[in-house]
């Protein structure tokens, strides 16, 4: 068993310290919502002023062990920029490095293998516009056909064209990824986006359904703009997460 990493705060900058400490509590939340999939899914989010380095999650931690020390710094490459006792996800990194490289705006990439992003991710249908949650989702959505455990180089470019200037990337039979232009938007963009799941697989497939109007969805944009304040939904809902997780798990910014 590996020892507790050691702090990094004094080595790093204030900066990635940070972004250290808000990507440990975003694993944190992701596993307090129960989104995490023991240790096969992945977070990652590029180091500010290191456009080609970008933090993901040890391999072989839960993601309430997740440490803002503990999280493994590497390059486009796959190569730790910063020693490390943990290897990272091979899958892991080959979807992350792919988005990261070609979206400049994702600064945060975060995938889960969510129940009922699963489920619906194996309907012909994907994401129905049954619920307020789904029109957001849909607002901003790709899908990627299944091609086998993310392992080969040469499914980047049709990851990254599947996911073109969306939010939303749907995996089909596999699971659900969302970007962001930070940790808070990649983690509220997930929130809806698994509601939107979950609400649908409660309503069940074989049930007639009132579906929402494709006018609707067309201006589902302009109305978060409006009902954020032109502020996204991270900046609203991420120090209210924050508070909820000192309260009971603050080991996270360690």
């Amino acid at each position: 068993m590996n020892a507790p990493a050691a702090s990094l705060r004094a080595t790093v900058s204030q900066a990635e310290w940070s972004l250290r400490v808000d990507l440990a509590a975003c694993y944190r939340l992701v596993a307090r919502f129960g989104w995490d999939d023991l240790v096969f899914t992945h977070i990652s989010a590029r180091v500010p002023g290191l456009e080609h380095h970008f933090l993901i999650n040890p391999y072989g931690m839960l993601f309430d062990e997740i440490t803002a020390s503990s999280l493994v710094k590497v390059d486009l490459e796959g190569r730790k920029i910063v020693d490390s006792p943990y290897d990272i996800n091979p899958a892991g990194f080959t979807i992350h490095s792919a988005i990261h490289a070609a979206r400049d705006d994702a600064q945060c990439v975060l995938h889960v293998h969510s129940l009922n992003g699963v489920a619906v991710s194996a309907q012909a249908d994907g994401v129905r516009p049954i619920s307020q949650h789904s029109i957001f989702v849909l607002a901003s959505l790709g899908y990627h056909d299944y091609e086998g455990v993310a392992l080969e180089a040469d499914e980047k470019p049709r990851l990254v064209r599947d996911l073109g200037d969306k939010r939303c990337l749907m995996l089909r039979n596999h699971g659900l990824l969302t970007v962001g232009a930070g940790i808070a938007d990649a983690f509220v963009a997930m929130y809806f986006f698994e509601t939107a799941c979950a609400i649908q697989v409660r309503a069940g497939a074989d049930r007639p359904m009132i579906e929402i109007g494709r006018g609707i969805v067309d201006n589902a944009q302009a109305q978060w703009k409006k009902v954020t304040h032109g502020k996204g939904g991270g900046a609203l809902a991420w120090p209210a997460l924050l508070r909820r997780l000192d309260r009971s798990d603050p080991g996270y910014a360690n």
